[in-house]
């Protein structure tokens, strides 16, 4: 109990910090690769730049290589596989999770971690009441139990009849909960195990929208 307690407290955070710094060594280069192959193949802004909520309900900007184009307007924050808006490049980074490694800097500032919910836009978390506001007390993760059980989202919303509306009702609420349960066994090998199974997928998540109405 004391070693998940100074887990939580100090050894996250040491973690995040040795790590963050070694992923932006080694990854350096590839990222300012990734960078020009997104300005050569639409321009400018090559980092895409959002408004989430992180630690204690305080807003922070989230950084993402730019996978949208930029002559669509953002008009919904719900993203559905075949996407107009996701570029060529775009589905080959979102593909492979490459979009995210700017959010390598976003962990060495202290505003996420590698593990953790993932940070919702204003609307979701900052909302929430009763037991399920205790979240609030961990930094939005990168990836995290969540993550991994819906790694097929995009696709899963693209088979509902009102993506939001699904995403609002069905798919949010199941997170929570298994934020909830990830908060209650918050260990290291915990978050050992789901950055291995996030860079090591070991099967494919084929569920349907059946699987979230038996």
């Amino acid at each position: 109990m004391n070693d998940r307690r100074f887990y939580a407290r100090r050894g996250k955070r040491c973690f995040d910090i040795v790590f963050s710094v070694i992923g932006l060594v080694i990854l350096g280069i590839p990222m300012v690769a990734i960078g020009l192959a997104v300005f050569l193949a639409d321009g400018s802004p090559v980092l895409f730049r959002q408004q989430r909520i992180g630690l204690q309900g305080m807003r922070f900007t989230v950084l993402k290589f730019r996978s949208m184009t930029n002559r669509q307007a953002l008009s919904s924050a719900i993203t559905v596989a075949g996407d107009a808006r996701v570029t060529k490049l775009g589905r080959w980074l979102r593909r492979f999770k490459l979009d995210e490694l700017p959010q390598l800097f976003n962990v060495l500032k202290g505003e996420m971690s590698f593990v953790g919910p993932r940070p919702d836009v204003p609307g979701y978390m900052d909302k929430l009441i009763g037991p399920a506001r205790a979240l609030l007390a961990l930094r939005p993760g990168i990836t995290g139990p969540a993550t991994l059980a819906f790694r097929n989202e995009e696709a899963l919303l693209a088979q509902a009849a009102d993506p939001q509306s699904y995403n609002d009702q069905v798919i949010f609420p199941e997170k929570l909960r298994l934020n909830l349960e990830y908060m209650r066994n918050l260990t290291l090998l915990n978050d050992l195990r789901c950055i291995l199974q996030t860079l090591c997928p070991y099967k494919s998540d084929t569920r349907t929208l059946k699987d979230y109405h038996s």
